[in-house]
């Protein structure tokens, strides 16, 4: 195997001359053309992801390793799923999924240009969306359950008082 298992190291030897040499063989990677929004197909460039991360964790503690690892994730699963042609959007959740995990200021950063906000308050409903995911993922298992348990309590309650005030057919 050769650097990383990207390829494969042979040694052979002629069967006329009995000369010896050395052969590197590598899979050829196809990658799928973009579709982007307005219709147009684009060959895949790594750099535009790589560029797009790099702007959304400016300023924040994230070695470029990690944004490298990143985009090699997001090209592995694109090739997997074995497509010819993706839409930009794949790759925008894509990208969005892996920064949510990997730092929430990028996210929120990279969710701000991708998805357009149209004002404040979509803006401030991600942040809202993030927060409350933060906060559940903070509370201890058991105090979890109880507030599970709080909260499907009140929504039985809601929909009881609902059904209480409906209109009785005579």
């Amino acid at each position: 195997m050769g650097k990383e298992g990207e390829s494969i190291r042979r040694r052979r030897e002629c069967l006329k001359c009995e000369g010896r040499f050395t052969t590197y063989e590598r899979v050829e990677e196809v990658l799928p053309l973009v579709i982007k929004k307005d219709g147009r197909r684009e060959p895949f460039e790594r750099n535009k992801i790589l560029s797009g991360l790099k702007k959304a964790c400016e300023k924040r503690r994230i070695s470029m390793d990690v944004l490298e690892k990143t985009v090699d994730e997001i090209e592995k699963s694109l090739q997997e799923k074995g497509l010819k042609e993706v839409p930009s959007t794949l790759i925008g959740a894509e990208v969005m999924e892996r920064l949510h995990k990997l730092d929430e200021v990028a996210y929120v950063r990279f969710a701000s240009v991708y998805r357009s906000f149209k004002d404040i308050n979509e803006f401030m409903s991600e942040l809202k969306d993030i927060l409350s995911t933060k906060e559940t993922a903070a509370l201890p298992k058991p105090h979890l359950e109880k507030h599970e348990k709080k909260e499907k309590e009140e929504a039985k309650k809601k929909i009881d008082e609902e059904e209480m005030s409906l209109p009785l057919d005579s």
